[in-house]
C-alpha cells in the first residue's frame, strides 16, 4: 500500500464507477475532468470565534472558509467568550458545532480558566469532549502550573498544545519563543507527557525541537503558512501583517522550510484567527494580532514551495492531511480507500488555476491577509465531507451548501 500523503488522483484516471459515484454526489466530472483529487485537509489551530466574537466570524462562515480552503477537519482553539474550561462553558460551544459547523470541528479545552493562568480548568471533566488542552494565544507562565497540566493531561492521554510565548521578551525576540519552549520540554522529560507546539517561528525553537525528537521525547510541531513564505524585512506598515509570533528573518524562514523537509516540522497549522476590518486598519503598531489562513494555505504553499521545486506535492499533502491526523489521533485512510467508501470525503483541486489572491472574495468575514495581491495556483473547486458537498467553486466564488 503507497504512504497516504502520496494519494492524489485526476479525476480522468478513476475508473468509470468511481466517475459514477463522484458525479452522483453532484460532481460534473466533464467540467472537472482534469482536477485533482486530495484528501480534505486538516488545519489544527483555528480560532473560530464562535461563542462570543460573532462580530469577527461565525461557527459558519469560519467553517465554510475552511470547506473552501480544502479543510475537512479543524480543531477550534479556546479563547473564546465562555472560554471552555469546564463542562457547562465547553457545551456552548458544542451545541453551535452541533447547530452551524459546515466541517469536522473538534475543540481545544483550556489548560487554565479563562486561559488566565491562574487557576486550572477542569481537565478531567472537559477531556473526553475536546481533541487536546492548551491555552493559545497565550504562554503558560507559571512552570508549577504547566508542570500540573502535563502531569494530569498524561493520566488523562490527551496532548498539551502550547502556545510558547515568555512575556519577559519583547514579542519579535526568539526568546520570546524558545525560552518558553526550552523550559516546557525539561517538564516533559520530567513528566513524560504527550506535547505539541504550536506555530514556531524560529531556527531555535527548531534545533529545540530536533534535539527533543533525537532524545526520544513525545514532541511534535507546526508552523504556518507566513513563516514559510515571508520574512521580517518585507512587513509593512499595515494591520495585515501583524501576527504572534511574529514573522522572524529570512534565514529563520530557511531553517523552518529545511526543518518540513527533515521532519523536524510535523504540520503545517494556519493560525486562522480573524479579526474586524476595525480592528486590523490601526497600522501595524496598533491593529490587533491575527490573520486569516485557510482559504490562502494551500495556493500560497503550492505556489511558493511546490511550483518552484522546493518540496513535493506528496510532501506538502502530508503536512495538511497525514502529519496532522496522524498525532491528533484522527482515522486516516488512502485515497482507494476512501473513495471507496459509500460516504466519502475529499477535495477537489484546480492545480494550473493561478490567480491573485482578493480578500473581498474570501468567505470568512476576516478579510486581513499578509497574501493580498499574490500570484497564487491552485483552487479548491469542490469539497465533499462523507459523501455531502459542501462547496463548489462557481461563477468566480465559493458556493457553500449547507447539506446536513
Amino acid at each position: 500500500m503507497r504512504r497516504i500523503a502520496t494519494d492524489f488522483v485526476k479525476i480522468k484516471d478513476l475508473n468509470d464507477t468511481d466517475k459514477g459515484r463522484i458525479s452522483s454526489i453532484g460532481i460534473d466530472v466533464s467540467i472537472f475532468n482534469d482536477c485533482y483529487i486530495l484528501p480534505g485537509f486538516t488545519d489544527v489551530h483555528v480560532h473560530l470565534r464562535e461563542p462570543g466574537f460573532l462580530y469577527k466570524e461565525t461557527m459558519k462562515t469560519g467553517t465554510a472558509a475552511a470547506a473552501a480552503g480544502g479543510f475537512t477537519d479543524i480543531m477550534s482553539m479556546p479563547n473564546l467568550d465562555p472560554c471552555p474550561d469546564s463542562m457547562p462553558k465547553l457545551k456552548v460551544q458544542l451545541d453551535a458545532i452541533e447547530k452551524d459547523a459546515l466541517v469536522n470541528v473538534y475543540p481545544y479545552g483550556s489548560i487554565t480558566v479563562n486561559e488566565a493562568g491562574e487557576e486550572m480548568a477542569k481537565l478531567e471533566e472537559i477531556a473526553d469532549k475536546v481533541i487536546a488542552f492548551t491555552d493559545d494565544g497565550k504562554g503558560v507562565a507559571s512552570q508549577d502550573m504547566m508542570l500540573e497540566a502535563m502531569q494530569r493531561a498524561r493520566v488523562l492521554n490527551k496532548l498539551i498544545v502550547a502556545h510558547c510565548e515568555d512575556e519577559s521578551y519583547p514579542k519579535e525576540a526568539p526568546e520570546a519563543e524558545y525560552k518558553q519552549l526550552e523550559r516546557d520540554l525539561e517538564l516533559v522529560r520530567k513528566t513524560g507527557c504527550s506535547y505539541h507546539v504550536c506555530h514556531i517561528s524560529t531556527k531555535e525553537s527548531v534545533k529545540l525541537v530536533r534535539e527533543a525528537k533525537e532524545e526520544g521525547l513525545d514532541v511534535t510541531c507546526e508552523t504556518a503558512p507566513h513563516y514559510l513564505t515571508i520574512s521580517n524585512d518585507e512587513i509593512e506598515d499595515h494591520g495585515r501583517f501583524k501576527m504572534n509570533p511574529p514573522i522572524k528573518t529570512a534565514e529563520d524562514k530557511e531553517i523552518l522550510i529545511e526543518a518540513i523537509k527533515d521532519g523536524t516540522i510535523d504540520m503545517i497549522a494556519t493560525d486562522h484567527a480573524p479579526h474586524s476590518a476595525e480592528e486590523k486598519s490601526k497600522g501595524f503598531a496598533g491593529s490587533a494580532f491575527g490573520i486569516t489562513g485557510m482559504e490562502t494555505a494551500f495556493p500560497v504553499l503550492y505556489k511558493e514551495l511546490v511550483v518552484k521545486d522546493i518540496i513535493s506535492l506528496e510532501k506538502l499533502v502530508e503536512m495538511l492531511y497525514e502529519g496532522p491526523r496522524k498525532r491528533f489521533g484522527l482515522d486516516m485512510c488512502t485515497l482507494e480507500e476512501e473513495l471507496a467508501k459509500e460516504n466519502p470525503t475529499f477535495a477537489l483541486w484546480n492545480l494550473d488555476a493561478e490567480y491573485k489572491i482578493d480578500p473581498d472574495k474570501f468567505v470568512t468575514m476576516g478579510k486581513s491577509t499578509p497574501f493580498e495581491g499574490w500570484d497564487v495556483q491552485g483552487r479548491c473547486v469542490a469539497t465533499v465531507i462523507n459523501g455531502r458537498l459542501i462547496q463548489e467553486y462557481r461563477d468566480e466564488r465559493h458556493q457553500i451548501y449547507d447539506n446536513k
